[in-house]
Parts: C-alpha cells; sequence; structure tokens
C-alpha cells in the first residue's frame, strides 16, 4: 500500500482530500477546522516515509488558483473601501502585521529558533498560506541547493504547529472582548448604512399613498430629497396596474409596493401614508416577476442603470441576488455572471428580458477559459518580476502576490471590450476551493516528515506557545486600538480583523456574532493588503535570519 501511494501522486493527493475534508466539518464547541484539516492529514500522511509526498507544482497551481479567484471577487469591495476609511483601515491592519512580525522575531530570539521555522511561525500565527508559500520560494532563491530540501521542511512545520491557536485564539479574542463590551450587534447593523452590506434582510410593504405633495415630484426625485433606499415595484391605481418607473408620479389612493429593509420602509410609509393589508403582489394578471439568472456576457460587468430595462422593456429590477444574499439593486451597480435578478415587466414582455439576461444555469457554471487563462498567465509573470528595496534586498510577489494584484485590477474593472474578467459567483467559489484544497494536501504531504521529527526532538511545544502568543496578542491589541482609539463599529472590525489573519473560520464566526454582512465588508476590504503585506513581510525575515 505504502509503494502503491509513492508510485501514484493522484491518489494520494485525492486520498489526503478525502480524508481530510469531511475531518474538517466536525465542530468542537461550534468551532472546525475547516479545510485547513487537509494540511494536518498530509503531515500525518508524510510523516510516515520521506518520499511519500506529492510533486511541487500540485501546491504551486492550488496557490495560483486560490488568490486568483480570491483576488477577482475582493477587488471592487476593496477600491470601495479606499473611497472613505480605506486607507485608514489597511494601514490600521498592516501595523497590526508589522507588530505580530516583531513579536515573531521576539520569540525567534528567545527561543533560539532558525529563520526558516520563524518564517513558518510567523505565517501559521496569521494563518496566511500565501506567505508561507512566499516563504517556500524565497527559500529556493536564498538557500544553497543542499539544503533545499531541508529547508523547505521548516517553515510548514512552524506553520503547522502555529495554525490551530492562529484559528482558535482569534475566536477567543473576540468573544472575550465582545461580552466585556456589551456589543450591541443589531443595534449596529441598523445604525450602519453601507453599500454591499445586507446589514437587515429585505421586505416588501404595500404602501397606501395619503400624502398630498407625492404627486409634485417623480419617484426618483422623491427618493433623492428623502434619501429612501428602497425599491418601488407595481403600482394600483384604482382598478389599473402600473410599473413604479423613475418618471412616474404618485397620486393620493395608490397602493405601490415597495422593497427595502423594515426601517426603511417604516420611513416611507411615515412619509406616504400607511402600510396597507391589502395584497396587490399576489396579482400577475398583468405584470409578472420571476428570478432571472445573469449569464449573457454583453450584460455582466456593466452598470445596472447603463442597461435602459424600463425604456427598452418596461421592466424594473426590484432585488439582485449573489451568492445566498439578496441586495437591493441602484443604477450604479455592477452585474456579475451567476446573479439573480428579480425583475417584474409586463406578462408579454417576460421572454424577451429573460432572454435578455441569459438565464442559462450551464452558462454560469462554466469558466472562460480565455479570460481566466489570459489573466491568471499575466498574474504568474507579474510573480516573477524583481522588486528592488533598500538596503540591496530583492523581493517577488511570486505566485501568490502576483496572481492576487492582477486579479484585484481585472476584478474591479469587470470587462475590456467583450471580454468578462470575473467569474461566475459558483465557478469562483469552486476553483477557489478546489485551489486551497491542492496547496494545503501538497505542501502537508511535502513537509509531514520533517514535521514529526521537529516534535520528536522537543520543540514543537515551544513554538506552538509562541505561536498562541503571538496570535491572541495581535488580535487583542487590533480590537482594542479599533474599537477604542479609531472607533470602528465592532460589526465591522472583527470582520477586518478575520481579515489581517486572512482567516476564513474566523469571518464566518464573526457573520454568525453579528447576523448580517457588515464582516464581509471589513474582511474584503482589507484582505488584499493583509496578504499582500504578510508576503512581503515574510520574505523581508527570511531575507534577515537566514
Amino acid at each position: 500500500m505504502l509503494k502503491l501511494l509513492i508510485d501514484n501522486p493522484l491518489l494520494l493527493l485525492f486520498l489526503v482530500a478525502a480524508v481530510g475534508y469531511p475531518l474538517g466539518r466536525i465542530r468542537i464547541r461550534g468551532s472546525s477546522l475547516g479545510v485547513a484539516s487537509v494540511l494536518f492529514v498530509g503531515l500525518a500522511i508524510g510523516s510516515i516515509h520521506p518520499e511519500l509526498k506529492l510533486p511541487e507544482i500540485v501546491y504551486v497551481l492550488g496557490l495560483a488558483l486560490f488568490v486568483y479567484t480570491i483576488g477577482l471577487s475582493s477587488g471592487p469591495a476593496f477600491v470601495a473601501s479606499l473611497r472613505q476609511d480605506g486607507v485608514r483601515n489597511n494601514l490600521f491592519v498592516l501595523g497590526g502585521i508589522v507588530i505580530a512580525a516583531l513579536l515573531t522575531v521576539g520569540a525567534q530570539r528567545l527561543l533560539g529558533l532558525s529563520g526558516s521555522v520563524t518564517a513558518g511561525l510567523f505565517a501559521g500565527s496569521l494563518t496566511n498560506t500565501p506567505a508561507l508559500a512566499g516563504a517556500l520560494e524565497t527559500i529556493k532563491h536564498l538557500a544553497s541547493p543542499g539544503l533545499v530540501d531541508q529547508l523547505l521542511a521548516e517553515p510548514v512545520v512552524g506553520y503547522s504547529i502555529a495554525y490551530p491557536m492562529g484559528v482558535m485564539g482569534v475566536v477567543l479574542a473576540i468573544s472575550l472582548v465582545q461580552k466585556l463590551w456589551r456589543i450591541d450587534y443589531a443595534a449596529e447593523g441598523k445604525r450602519l448604512k453601507i453599500a454591499g452590506a445586507a446589514t437587515e434582510a429585505l421586505r416588501s410593504a404595500t404602501i397606501r399613498v395619503a400624502w398630498p405633495g407625492a404627486e409634485r415630484q417623480t419617484i426618483a426625485a422623491l427618493s433623492r430629497q428623502e434619501k429612501w433606499d428602497v425599491i418601488f415595484g407595481r403600482i394600483k391605481r384604482g382598478e389599473a396596474y402600473l410599473l413604479a418607473g423613475p418618471q412616474v408620479r404618485l397620486q393620493p389612493g395608490d397602493l405601490v409596493i415597495a422593497i427595502g429593509t423594515a426601517s426603511e420602509l417604516d420611513r416611507v410609509a411615515a412619509v406616504l401614508g400607511e402600510v396597507s393589508e391589502e395584497e396587490i403582489a399576489h396579482d400577475r394578471s398583468e405584470f409578472d416577476y420571476r428570478r432571472i439568472f445573469v449569464s449573457n456576457p454583453r450584460v455582466a460587468g456593466r452598470r445596472l442603470g447603463d442597461l435602459g430595462l424600463f425604456e427598452r422593456f418596461d421592466a424594473t429590477v426590484t432585488r439582485v441576488r449573489r451568492g445566498d444574499d439578496d441586495f437591493l439593486p441602484h443604477d450604479d451597480m455592477v452585474l456579475e455572471l451567476g446573479d439573480r435578478v428579480r425583475v417584474v415587466t409586463r406578462r408579454d414582455r417576460m421572454a424577451q428580458v429573460t432572454s435578455f439576461f441569459g438565464d442559462s444555469y450551464r452558462a454560469v457554471s462554466e469558466v472562460d477559459i480565455l479570460t481566466f487563462s489570459l489573466g491568471l498567465a499575466l498574474g504568474l509573470l507579474l510573480g516573477t518580476v524583481p522588486i528592488p528595496l533598500p538596503g540591496g534586498v530583492t523581493l517577488k510577489l511570486g505566485f501568490a502576490g502576483g496572481p492576487l494584484i492582477v486579479a484585484l485590477i481585472l476584478g474591479t474593472i469587470g470587462r475590456s471590450g467583450g471580454m468578462v474578467w470575473s467569474l461566475p459567483y459558483s465557478a469562483n467559489m469552486t476553483l477557489r476551493q478546489i485551489g486551497l484544497v491542492l496547496f494545503l494536501a501538497g505542501i502537508g504531504t511535502r513537509a509531514g516528515y520533517g514535521f514529526v521529527s521537529t516534535l520528536a526532538k522537543g520543540g514543537g511545544v515551544a513554538i506552538f506557545a509562541a505561536g498562541a502568543v503571538i496570535t491572541c496578542v495581535t488580535a487583542l491589541l487590533a480590537l482594542w486600538v479599533g474599537h477604542k482609539l479609531l472607533k470602528i463599529p465592532m460589526s465591522l472590525l472583527i470582520g477586518m480583523v478575520a481579515g489581517l489573519q486572512t482567516q476564513p473560520a474566523v469571518l464566518g464566526y464573526a457573520l454568525e456574532q453579528t447576523g448580517n454582512d457588515l464582516p464581509n465588508i471589513g474582511y474584503a476590504s482589507v484582505y488584499p493588503v493583509a496578504t499582500i503585506g504578510k508576503i512581503l513581510i515574510v520574505q523581508v525575515l527570511l531575507s534577515l535570519l537566514m
């Protein structure tokens, strides 16, 4: 059996994934390792024999896929965050990473660790696999040929030992401070209004118009004046129905359907009249509504307001569902492949609208190989370019940083002429998961033998303790400075701390605590800078300590 696995690396790969992935879903006191358990299964299997390891190309390919898909989806949110407090927030996160690096150097001096183990300790304490990959790539350039194989195992050893507490330490820190400070996430969610964050669930209400002043202005002008964040759908006027287009004027006695959060609907009803018990949403005799998949490449990457739906089809979009969340559509919202738009239009125009958006589930499950391969190739090429730094140090973004930066740019651009750079949501998530599994299985099996050897020598406990201190001190300091000094709302801050850790498991815990999408916004706004910062800092650590 052992020889069979050594001679058949594909069999070894899928065995590690098949055993590791379900183990990661086991929850202990509400927490789980998630996909990171693949790494530990890889370490366990790799520890059996020095030749029981996957080829290097497995983890390199996995890393490139993982960071590229992350960048494509995070690009728009990252750029949007820079318009307000993004610069401050990213400098704040970089400061936290520098503190962690200083603590890591302190641990290296105290424990007498090698430079390569120290780099892995830093990456594991901050749970960042791209930083680990950056360390491995740097070692290949710095180490002498005879020591490369030995030194490549050391960062993974430090990473693997520090990683579990890198997840649990942050979760414990968040749990502690939210209890000490008595955070009310529900109140924060209602108070904060951030584009792209589903802080409250969307609902619809039928409002009876009683205000005489409603007919003095169009719906668009009235919404701007009152700063309503709602979408108006159909209007029942007497026995007739019409669509609430931007230039339509409401009249006393109208029944109008409005979509928005509960708090926003209450504001609208207080001005226009009152919420009516009469249901007009179920009457589909003249106007119909349905959810349609955005699968037409000519629509993806374009602003909703540029499509001219009302003028072309007498249609309006009342909701956009992306992943598991519903968003209110606005004119500046950019549609992505795989979005599901809820459209209201006349029954005889629904087929035209459906054809316009595409509505092909098969199409949004496929990947445009041309744009995907070209974008990834540009990222890998950028990763090979040497970047000179003061002091004669030369750094490279490598297989992690290069694809990430290019993906952020392409994800923000969305499309270039007829080329759509973004991926359908489902395809992006699938490729991201596959990439991470490939990377973790690859580095796990390649470092397993060295990992066990280090533990057998008695140095593993000290590395684990050092990693726990680095993680907990960094997280607690970031939470205190962010909330008490910078006055960042806790709902956003815990997402930013998850981004500082670049840890999806911490983000999942944050989302469970808040019950809204604000942690997603904080996470996406700092994740790219945190990832790139860790990649660069780990290379600086190796250059100074090796």
